[in-house]
């Protein structure tokens, strides 16, 4: 059994997308901050508009679920999660691609946007009246990142805490059972987010390709691309059947466009 964290500080190597997506989140953090020193007004603003808020989504602040995760608040959670990330996400890059991480941490933060707004919709239907909570922060895309963690390695035994020795599926379980008590107190939104953001990553997991979903996109653009010039080829080749037609003579073409009978010497030329 594979084991992590076998002294109190150990991390994963610090690299590839777990690099990025921490520098990136940090980086924002402290923009953020330098805006609030600036104007307490301005930040507050700026708060509001890049928050995920499922009313404000809904009316037409489309760009939410894909800023809501840069925006954080306060030291002690931020390097929470930031730490988070980084072991999680640096845990998985030993065994997959960049892409692949960076895919599966956006599908997420996505999933949980989408089990907000939800949530918020049915809730609304339903005439229940749920507390509006903007949602900011990484933590989505981190249950993302636990929930695949739990499904592809459940058996690997993690440090909880640096001192209690665990396994992923349990972890993962304990911290989805926290989630689902915080569903019957007053910040459910925040937890079906969570799960909705596990639930997202766990379909990535199952459904995403295994060297991610933008290589398979460039494959098929390039498939698509050849298919296309393969069709040129065989129009040009009936076209040339014609003209040669027109000339007394006939030639004959295969389906890739290529030239099957003749004279050797004009299949020199012509091919």
């Amino acid at each position: 059994m594979r084991r992590i964290g076998s002294s109190p500080f150990s991390f994963p190597e610090f690299r590839g997308a777990t690099r990025s997506l921490v520098f990136v989140n940090l980086a924002a953090y402290f923009v953020l901050l330098l805006v609030q020193l600036m104007s307490a007004a301005t930040a507050d603003g700026l708060f509001g508009l890049l928050a995920f808020d499922p009313h404000s989504f809904l009316h037409g602040r489309l760009w939410q679920p894909f800023t809501y995760s840069f925006i954080h608040v306060g030291i002690l959670g931020t390097l929470f999660e930031l730490l988070s990330l980084w072991f999680l996400a640096g845990f998985l890059e030993q065994m997959h691609s960049s892409t692949w991480v960076n895919g599966l941490y956006a599908v997420s933060v996505l999933g949980t946007a989408a089990a907000a707004t939800a949530i918020y919709a049915c809730s609304g239907t339903l005439g229940y009246a749920l507390p509006l909570v903007a949602l900011f922060g990484c933590f989505g895309g981190i249950f993302g990142l636990l929930a695949a963690i739990g499904s592809l390695y459940g058996d690997t035994e993690f440090l909880l805490f640096f001192a209690i020795g665990i396994k992923a599926r349990y972890m993962v379980a304990i911290y989805a059972l926290i989630s689902i008590a915080m569903l019957f107190g007053q910040e459910r939104m925040y937890a079906f987010a969570q799960l909705g953001g596990a639930l997202a990553g766990w379909f990535y997991v199952r459904m995403a390709p295994r060297r991610g979903i933008s290589f398979t996109l460039s494959e098929r653009w390039y498939g698509l691309r050849n298919s296309y010039y393969r069709w040129k080829r065989r129009r040009a080749a009936r076209k040339f059947e014609v003209y040669m037609k027109s000339q007394g003579r006939t030639v004959r073409f295969d389906g890739s466009g290529r030239r099957i009978d003749g004279d050797p010497d004009d299949k020199k030329r012509w091919n």
